[in-house]
């Protein structure tokens, strides 16, 4: 007889899927896939390969317990790639653990363990919790990044990109976090502080490993728009990438051979130019600078570093500069015009040179006034007005010499034009994608494998050589410079061009190298001789559906996009993308509508839900609670409300097995028959779109109907088992353990997993149905279809289950709902 539910059923159910083998990726199928392609069988071979490559972002490791947002990323996309398995598709689902890196390294230092063994601990624990969730995961193909089998292929990685001009070292500006006492991306940092600590960046000059992402700007650009992204996220890499048309402009410099190329996105302004700005990071300012300046631009250059970049680039703080004692000659006029060094540029942001004209730029226009340097204008209003210093629009062309009177878009082609014929520029693509810095000095990371000789300079390590182990002894507290600097045994090597003494290279990799290619090494993370099998992975690639937070968007997932694009050109994949489509999970806020953080004291454990109400439970209100995209604000009553809808759950089925068998044939109810296959149309659409909360409340419908109907005229037992069995194959992927304890019950076969997915009817459709429009404080906002013999109550519980009206009322008390006719409904709230 079924039991109530509780987290026993959980653990039961864990043990046979794990001595079964039950979530084992059949590898075979795809490969009989790729047999079948290469014999030309194109029909069976579509039907053959039939994968589904489900994957969330893998896990940090650097607490020992699993949070609520684990559960919340990883629970849900496990539902969608359980139904997935049902209607017949062969479903890869690996999971592992990014374990290198700040966050896993700052934890060791914190608790006093060294990071390998406490890397090590949580993952163990984090194994564990991860199969309590109940999800259909492989762990046969788990990866761990800082184990020696994975990044020996990080390193291999590593050479393959500098082996083809992708990865190279030079001395640059960098990001200089003076917390955690290490270099940063450009994307690592926001609005001037580390988006790992909150502690101020610096800029400071060091020789840095840097990879080529910038040879691919342009087709990380153009590729987006094919994706299955969210439009919010593919903003986001545009404006990254910051594709920007219009000149080079090369100046010559006043008593020198040097040249000045500078990019403007407004040529048409060139005759308005007053001065050229150089960045204090300028890496050529030492060629520019003047004796007699030299002092002083010193002085500046020192100060402007100490600067952070949101301060540098405030639109409000006081414009400070210096004179280099140089003149750059505007082409084509010949003008000389002032090269000061100005904090408000950038050496990141575009070329770290700027042509100013102070008359149609604001910045350049309080720069200019606090020097007193000349604004000329040379843009007028296309209305012939006269507009307030400074004017940024497009217009027509004043005081311009031979320009004057021409529109800003035919200017821009005549002044390229002429200076593409005298050899001072052209038109020029600019972009504000910056080369990605992968050098940390910090211990917890992969080492870069290479080898510095005084004969031979940087020297790759041979991949025979690989793995270059990290070595465990190593003081790891950060000083500024590498921890491993300071290891004779490892900093001491041999050249492997001369044989002489040598030492090897002591920063280690950016965590994000190692989590840029790992969906890869799930798929053969056993190999030894290889990162993966290139043709296997053909044809396993793409991931059709990725999971993960929006906070990636400019740094994993571009850099992700970059690696696998450069191993494309290399030959090791024949796929232009890693990751097809593309879903954000959205943030479950504490109660109190407030993010959560320990010291509001706001935070929800899952382990203290799971041991009172189980798994199934917790997953199923994280379904319905919430709509997946967005999130919301955590409420105890809710998971209460489950609670009771399972217990209700519990005592139909029990009442159905409490039944005798009735041998009679079955007979179908049309009310019911309605609603159960509108409901497997439903549930089918809301979750392959991962809108659970919707599914779930269809679910809920069909189960007070069945209840209805065992009530009041199951006349047919055949019937209402069949309506029983339909209802725990919809509500399995919500519930795997119960489902199956349910399916037992029943007397069906192991596993409800591996039956089919439950197809609708269209014929049982056919029926009255209402469109209803559902507004909130008189806008409309969503439009559904119910049944016209609905009630109210069906109506409006529908109507509050929208994600659209759940978006609409957020943060809102409701103050009534007032249903007009059997057309409308309005939602007031305040």
């Amino acid at each position: 007889m079924l039991a109530s539910y509780n987290k026993n059923i959980d653990k039961k159910w864990q043990k046979v899927w794990e001595e079964s083998k039950l979530y084992q990726f059949d590898t075979g199928g795809a490969r009989e896939a790729k047999e079948a392609k290469e014999a030309r069988e194109v029909n069976e071979a579509k039907e053959a390969r039939n994968k589904i490559y489900l994957l969330e972002m893998f896990s940090y490791p650097s607490a020992s317990t699993l949070h609520l947002g684990h559960w919340w990323n990883y629970s849900l996309p496990d539902s969608w790639g359980r139904m997935k398995t049902m209607q017949g598709y062969n479903v890869f689902h690996p999971m592992g653990f990014d374990a290198f890196g700040l966050p896993a390294e700052n934890f060791a230092i914190k608790t006093g363990v060294h990071p390998k063994d406490s890397t090590e601990h949580n993952i163990a624990v984090m194994e564990r919790q991860l199969k309590e969730i109940g999800c259909s995961y492989d762990w046969d193909h788990e990866v761990s990044t800082c184990s020696p089998s994975y990044y020996q292929w990080t390193q291999w990685l590593f050479l393959k990109l500098y082996e083809h001009d992708l990865a190279y070292q030079k001395e640059a500006p960098v990001n200089w976090c003076t917390h955690c006492m290490t270099v940063l991306a450009n994307e690592q940092v926001k609005e001037g502080a580390c988006d790992r600590c909150g502690h101020e960046v610096l800029r400071k000059k060091m020789k840095q490993w840097f990879f080529k992402i910038t040879a691919y700007s342009e087709e990380l650009l153009n590729c987006l728009q094919n994706l299955d992204w969210p439009d919010k996220t593919k903003r986001i890499q545009e404006n990254w990438i910051g594709r920007s048309v219009g000149a080079e402009i090369i100046f010559t410099i006043k008593g020198s051979d040097a040249t000045l190329p500078t990019f403007t996105s407004r040529p048409d302004t060139l005759m308005g130019l007053s001065y050229v700005v150089i960045a204090p990071e300028f890496e050529h300012a030492g060629a520019i600078i003047q004796d007699g300046q030299a002092e002083a631009a010193r002085a500046y250059i020192d100060a402007a570093m100490k600067k952070t970049e949101v301060e540098r680039s405030s639109t409000v703080g006081e414009k400070t500069g210096v004179f280099t004692g140089s003149y750059a000659i505007l082409p084509p006029s010949g003008e000389e015009v002032p090269i000061p060094i100005a904090d408000y540029v950038i050496a990141s942001h575009a070329t770290g040179e700027v042509t100013a004209v102070p008359a149609h730029d604001t910045r350049d226009y309080e720069f200019a006034q606090k020097y007193g340097l000349p604004i000329h204008r040379v843009i007028a209003p296309t209305s012939g007005e006269v507009a307030e210093l400074p004017f940024c629009d497009y217009g027509v062309l004043v005081n311009s010499g031979k320009y004057t009177g021409l529109s800003s878009v035919d200017a821009k082609e005549a002044i390229v034009s002429d200076l593409k014929t005298i050899e001072q520029g052209g038109m020029k693509i600019n972009y504000r994608l910056r080369d990605w810095s992968v050098s940390r000095q910090r211990y917890w990371g992969a080492p870069i494998p290479m080898i510095y000789c005084e004969a031979c300079g940087a020297v790759p390590v041979p991949e025979k050589d690989l793995p270059v182990l990290l070595p465990y002894d190593v003081e790891f507290r950060p000083t500024g410079q590498s921890p491993l600097l300071f290891c004779e045994e490892f900093v001491n090597t041999t050249c492997p061009s001369c044989g002489q003494r040598a030492i090897r290279e002591t920063d280690t990799l950016d965590t994000f190298v190692c989590s840029s290619w790992y969906y890869l090494r799930y798929l053969d993370n056993r190999n030894d001789t290889a990162p993966w099998d290139v043709s296997f992975a053909d044809d396993m690639m793409p991931v059709d559906k990725y999971v993960g937070g929006i906070e990636h968007a400019a740094m994993h997932l571009l850099y992700a996009r970059f690696v696998f694009k450069a191993l494309r050109d290399m030959g090791y994949t024949k796929w232009d993308e890693p990751f097809t489509s593309l879903i954000h999970q959205g943030i479950i806020l504490g109660s109190d509508g407030n993010r959560m953080s320990k010291s509001k004291g706001n935070t929800v454990t899952p382990d203290e839900y799971v041991d009172q109400y189980g798994s199934d439970v917790f997953r199923l209100y994280l379904a319905f609670g919430f709509s997946y995209n967005d999130g919301g604000p955590w409420k105890d009553e809710g998971i209460k409300g489950i609670h009771r809808f399972v217990s209700r759950l519990t005592a139909t089925y029990v009442d159905f097995l409490q039944a005798l068998p009735d041998a009679s044939p079955e007979v179908a109810d049309p009310d019911l028959d309605f609603i159960m296959h509108g409901t497997i149309k439903s549930v089918t659409a809301d979750m392959e779109r991962f809108q659970f909360n919707t599914a779930v409340a269809r679910l809920m419908e069909f189960h007070n109907a069945i209840a209805k109907y065992q009530r009041e005229n199951g006349t047919s037992y055949l019937y209402l088992r069949r309506c029983l069995e339909t209802f725990a194959l919809l509500i399995s992927p919500l519930m795997p353990h119960y489902a199956e304890e349910i399916w037992e019950s029943l007397g069906n076969q192991y596993s409800i997993s591996r039956q089919g997915w439950p197809v609708f009817d269209e014929t049982k459709l056919i029926r009255n149905m209402l469109s209803i429009g559902v507004q909130v404080n008189g806008r409309i906002r969503d439009v559904f279809e119910i049944s016209a013999d609905a009630s109210d109550e069906e109506a409006e519980r529908l109507a509050l289950s929208l994600p659209k009206i759940q978006a609409a009322v957020k943060d809102m008390k409701m103050q009534k709902i007032i249903h007009v006719g059997k057309k409308l409904i309005n939602i007031v709230v305040r």
